[in-house]
């Protein structure tokens, strides 16, 4: 912007150093508040130990390197309240993951690809985590009467914000917390008992959304989900530019520090899966075209944020549903109800949907991703 003609004539130099001065002053002083408040550049460049970081890579490898049989639990915290899911497990190297539930609610396969997300971290996760948290050694301890290793994810202030055990013979993790700033654990997750021998061949489990209808969590359809059985293969960044050429809303980033590190969509070229995680928190976004049938949402508590008309519903896991721009945005995840009301409130929105008038599928049907033990 160029400068009012007093400040260039006769005069004006004792104000253009006041200016100097001034303006001296308020770079000092944002300087002074990146400091105190922490710049978010700033809080991605913290420095792990690489040997942690080497243990959770590790991690990740054992996942699907190490044959196992066992017990997992997934437990998860809202205010006073807190909700279980149980089930057992087996690992075969090279064939996936069989898992049943503990209230006999149903059993499922996941492929050898899912095996590094359930007891490990991808190397796309555990890029985040190292990009937004600084990865540490902590005591050792003991799960399931096994010596482990112990890793810590710290913030900025060095509060811890994740702790990983990792067993000290295989390097498979053993258990993981999800830590809010309070110090209390949110989410917590791991086995209760484990064998490392190879587990009997058994034909993989394919399942299928039940009834078209709406599955909430804790229901015996969140068990058997099968992932990969509903979606198709993960797009690439072709893939992903052709969908937002096309109008699908499908952001990079999200509010917390939540990045998109995949994107699938259904076989049948309906709905898309986007997966956003800081490497710690995971969220999915389940994005439909259509319009919100609120009628369906019975039983739901209904907020409004901004403007904006959420829906939410908590259990093991949360739920937040809200709709824009023809599109209805059906957010899950195991972190507190918080991320998922913020994630639901920052979709894209629009107005009044003219183009779409058929009814969303994405009020009644399972977003069938969504796996308890993952």
């Amino acid at each position: 912007m160029t400068a009012p003609a007093a400040t260039r004539t006769g005069g004006g130099t004792g104000r253009g150093r006041r200016c100097a001065a001034l303006a001296g002053g308020l770079a000092g002083a944002l300087a002074l508040a990146v400091l105190l408040t922490g710049d978010p550049a700033a809080a991605r460049r913290v420095r792990s130990d690489p040997g942690a970081v080497g243990l959770l890579r590790a991690a990740a490898d054992a996942a699907q390197r190490v044959p196992y049989e066992g017990s997992r639990f997934l437990t998860t915290w809202s205010r006073s309240r807190s909700a279980t899911s149980r089930a057992t497990v087996a690992h075969r190297p090279g064939e996936g993951i069989r898992y049943r539930s503990a209230d006999g609610g149903g059993t499922g396969h996941r492929p050898e690809s899912a095996a590094g997300a359930s007891t490990g971290f991808t190397p796309e996760t555990l890029a985040l985590l190292t990009r937004n948290y600084s990865v540490v050694r902590a005591a050792d301890g003991v799960v399931c009467g096994r010596r482990a290793r112990v890793v810590e994810a710290r913030r900025p202030d060095g509060s811890p914000a994740g702790r990983f055990w990792l067993d000290r013979e295989t390097g498979l993790m053993l258990h993981r917390e999800l830590i809010d700033a309070t110090g209390r654990p949110v989410v917590v997750t791991g086995f209760t008992e484990i064998s490392f021998t190879t587990p009997p061949p058994e034909p993989p489990v394919r399942v299928t959304p039940r009834g078209g209808l709406l599955r909430f969590p804790g229901s015996s359809a969140d068990d058997a989900a099968d992932a990969d059985g509903a979606w198709g293969e993960r797009l690439d960044a072709t893939g992903i530019a052709w969908l937002r050429d096309r109008g699908w809303p499908v952001p990079s980033d999200l509010p917390g520090r939540l990045t998109l590190f995949d994107v699938r969509r259904e076989k049948d070229g309906g709905s898309v899966h986007l997966s956003y995680s800081d490497g710690l928190a995971a969220v999915s976004v389940f994005v439909q075209r259509g319009a919100l049938d609120e009628a369906g949402m019975s039983g739901w508590q209904k907020t409004v944020r901004r403007g904006r008309t959420v829906y939410r519903r908590e259990s093991l896991r949360r739920w937040a549903v809200s709709a824009g721009k023809g599109y209805v945005f059906t957010v899950l995840t195991d972190a507190p109800q918080s991320t998922a009301d913020a994630v639901a409130v920052n979709m894209p929105r629009g107005g009044p949907d003219t183009l779409w008038k058929r009814l969303s599928r994405g009020t009644r049907r399972l977003v069938s991703a969504a796996n308890p033990f993952d």
